[in-house]
């Protein structure tokens, strides 16, 4: 399966570092390692992040996916359920080497010590915490 990094020839190394490490976009790829399952709903991308608006959100999610870094993962039509998210924000393969090779994922461990910390979670985002996930057996 392909996940854009290798069509991205024409972006250049120090580029794409800089890409993946502005503020915002930084900040979710932080937000899905600290995630207990490393995938994140859109809700509660936003959960964690309460001073960027929702269209910001969507929208850097949307770069680090046309970039390779993040891909989408949905849920079977067979395994969703009403009321629970049913698409999830995660790395790629490719978006994962990328950030172990130019150490970007150092604090992945510290990270989600972290968020098992956050202890003022709304019942909303617990709930979708839990939801069942495609790579759940």
């Amino acid at each position: 399966m392909s996940t854009g990094l290798e069509d991205k020839a024409d972006i250049e190394t120090p580029e794409l570092v800089h890409f993946v490490t502005q503020q915002t976009r930084f900040k979710l790829l932080t937000n899905i390692l600290q995630h207990p399952k490393q995938l994140p709903s859109m809700y509660e991308l936003e959960q964690l992040n309460p001073s960027l608006s929702e269209a910001t959100v969507y929208k850097h999610v949307q770069k680090l996916i046309e970039a390779g870094i993040v891909e989408e993962a949905s849920l079977a039509d067979g395994k969703r359920r009403q009321g629970y998210p049913w698409k999830f924000y995660g790395l790629t393969e490719d978006g994962r080497a990328f950030l172990e090779d130019h150490n970007l994922l150092a604090a992945e461990e510290t990270l989600q010590q972290i968020y098992e910390t956050i202890s003022d979670k709304p019942e909303k985002m617990v709930k979708y915490e839990n939801a069942p996930r495609p790579n759940d057996t």
